[in-house]
């Protein structure tokens, strides 16, 4: 799970609410941090993941985690979560997810996530809209973040 070239990141610090009574990060919440890191991500494309305009034509469903944890996070972390989209098949994405301790730029923990595009009237896997591959392939590959109203489909989609 070795991929250095994000893009992406967003910093969030941790709160006890996070935390055992040793004051570390407990496990299951890390998975929290990254879905953090996913929505600002999109976000930051000018979509809305949880509009319900914007989920009726993409809206993503974890099917397969993978977490690695290096080190652990403590009560008061300030912490980097580095987030990309690498791989985009028919219906799902691979997404990484890096989470760094930011002061001292130490990796914690890193992760590999798929995602299904998932139509909640149906319960089923869907199709990634070509619009929605288009700007996220674009922001991969260049950094170039395209105008939302230059893709139809996600020009009537509330923005971020």
């Amino acid at each position: 799970m070795t991929d250095e070239k994000f893009r992406f990141s967003c910093e969030l610090r941790v709160r006890w609410s996070d935390c055992d009574v040793q004051g570390i990060v407990v496990n299951g919440v890390y998975l929290s941090f990254i879905e953090v890191a996913q929505s600002a991500y999109f976000r930051n494309l000018g979509i809305s993941l949880y509009d319900p305009e914007s989920r009726r034509h993409f809206d993503t469903a974890t099917v397969k985690a993978t977490l690695e944890y290096l080190s652990p996070a403590r009560l008061d972390d300030l912490l980097t979560i580095r987030w990309r989209v690498a791989r985009i098949g028919t219906s799902s994405m691979t997404t990484r997810a890096e989470i760094r301790q930011a002061r001292a730029d130490r990796l914690l923990m890193r992760a590999e996530i798929v995602n299904v595009n998932f139509d909640s009237v149906a319960t089923a896997a869907r199709p990634v809209p070509p619009d929605m591959r288009k700007l996220i392939e674009t922001y991969e590959a260049t950094g170039e973040i395209i105008d939302l109203d230059d893709l139809p489909g996600l020009d009537r989609l509330a923005r971020a």
